[in-house]
């Protein structure tokens, strides 16, 4: 997953966690953007804030991918080695 499309011009904080059974992502698109749209196809993460579309593909190894968005921080688990 490219974090740095998320930190770029609109400053959102991204970050990456790493677990021993797996990674977690987190992006702080802020509390005006609690109702963004996510959903994940395959293995792509689309993420809809306003008018501003977001897409990214989850990296490979990723074997179960959970993802949601409350008060406006976006979370994507991955499971698995990555």
């Amino acid at each position: 997953m490219n974090l740095e499309q998320f930190t770029g011009s609109d400053g959102q904080p991204a970050r990456r966690y790493e677990y021993d059974d797996g990674v977690v992502f987190a992006v702080d698109f802020g509390p005006e953007f609690g109702d963004a749209a996510i959903d994940l196809v395959d293995d792509t993460v689309i993420v809809v804030v306003e008018e501003e579309q977001y897409e990214f593909e989850l990296p490979d190894g990723a074997d179960d991918a959970h993802t949601f968005i409350k008060n406006g921080v976006l979370t994507v688990e991955l499971e698995g080695e990555l």
